[in-house]
Order: structure tokens, then sequence, then C-alpha cells
């Protein structure tokens, strides 16, 4: 059960810190944006590749930042199975939903991305507007991270719903507003 225990503090604690490193580029966003339109329409000035980089640093949030949603529970869940349920039948809910949702998803999804990624490197892909972004394989790339983000919190769900049914309330799934159930 202690493995169980470093599992979910290693992955929420990844996930939390690649949350908080996303906040500053949805900042980058806002700003790289409003640089954008400023220089578009003051000095009458643009350039491709500046456009395209909001673009990229609004994929990563998305993309990147999907691990740290699941963590923090933003994602759409059905309330009416889940909302009224006991900590433990939450946990029974988790597992089947990682397992029979989730995890064969994510691995369709990722092997397309990995190939995918390794199709857009393997030619050095870049932007096809001219003056537009190189390395298009990286941000194709940001695919794959997110499969590994997903995938790991899913994990850490697991184990928290493992943990959760062998007893440890303080594991149980919090929905926002919602008291503790112990």
């Amino acid at each position: 059960m202690n493995l169980l225990r470093l599992i979910v503090r290693a992955v929420d604690g990844l996930n939390d810190r690649v949350g908080a490193v996303l906040s500053w580029a949805t900042l980058a966003v806002v700003v790289v944006c409003f640089l954008v339109a400023v220089l578009r329409y003051f000095l009458d000035l643009g350039f491709v590749w500046m456009q395209e980089l909001y673009v990229w640093f609004h994929a990563a949030v998305f993309l990147v930042g999907a691990g740290f949603t699941f963590r923090v529970g933003g994602h759409v869940r059905v309330d009416l199975f889940y909302r009224g349920a006991s900590p433990r039948r939450r946990a029974w809910i988790d597992l089947f939903g990682c397992c029979v949702f989730l995890f064969p998803w994510l691995i369709v999804v990722a092997g397309a991305a990995w190939r995918y990624f390794e199709a857009s490197f393997a030619i050095g892909e870049a932007s096809a507007q001219p003056g537009g972004m190189p390395a298009l394989y990286i941000l194709k790339f940001l695919l794959v991270v997110f499969c590994a983000l997903v995938g790991a919190q899913g994990l850490a769900l697991m184990a928290r719903s493992v943990l959760v049914l062998a007893g440890d309330a303080a594991y149980a799934t919090r929905l926002e507003g919602e008291e503790e159930m112990v």
C-alpha cells in the first residue's frame, strides 16, 4: 500500500508542477496574442511565426495541462452515477472508468500520436506558411505528452481507488464544493 501512496503523491506532484508552469504559458498566450494585434493594427506589421506561436502555447496549455485538469477533477464526468455515491462506490466507478474507457482510448491515441510525431520528425516538418514556426513535430509530440500525463494521472486515480477500497478514506475522491465524507 505504501507503493500506491508513493505513486499517488508522485503523479499528483508532477501534474501540480506542470499545472503551475502552464499557468505562465496561459499568460504567454495572452501577451503574444496582444502583441500580434498591436503590431498588426497599430504598426502595420505582421509575423507569421508570432501568430503561430500563440497557437502553439494554447495547444501546449490544453494538451500538457490535461493531466493537471484530470487531477483536480476538471474533466466531464457523469454525475448521475457519481455525485451521490459513497467513497467506495466512487472508487469502483473510477477503477471501471479507467480500465474500460480511459486506458483503451489512451492506447489508441498514443499509438496514433506517436506515428504522427514520428512521420513529422522524419521529414523535419515545419509550418506550411512562409515565415512560420519551424519544427512542427514538437507541437505534434505534445499529443504523446498528453497521453503520458493523462495516463499517469489515470494510474494515480486507480491507485487512489485501491487505497479507498482497502479502507484508506483519506484518498477518496471529493467533488468541488463537497464536504469530507469520512
